[in-house]
């Protein structure tokens, strides 16, 4: 009986930890030109510390492309909302 419960509860933190894992998403991230650089440095800076990687930066537009985490997706648009961010999914883009 007890190897039944000592089974139930490993298992029961298994499901936990898959459950806990946070989904990756690609994201576009874009900021109007008169954000200050700080603003994008900070919001880099918490994708990369979360886990999360930057995946390009844009030249001729105040922004970059990343991978990150649901949770740090949330935090780095927090951050940008002052500033008017705009956070979209990347996606693929094809002409008919």
């Amino acid at each position: 009986m007890r190897f039944f419960a000592f089974i139930v509860a490993a298992l029961s933190l298994v499901i936990a930890g898959v459950m806990a894992v946070d989904i990756q998403k690609s994201v576009l991230i874009t900021y109007p030109p008169e954000t200050p650089d700080s603003v994008l440095d900070q919001a880099k800076k918490a994708i990369v510390q979360g886990g999360g990687t930057i995946t390009h930066e844009y030249k001729l537009i105040k922004g970059f492309a990343a991978k990150l985490g649901e949770k740090v997706l949330d935090q780095v648009s927090a951050l940008g909302k002052e500033y008017n961010a705009l956070v979209e999914e990347d996606q693929v883009v094809s002409a008919l």
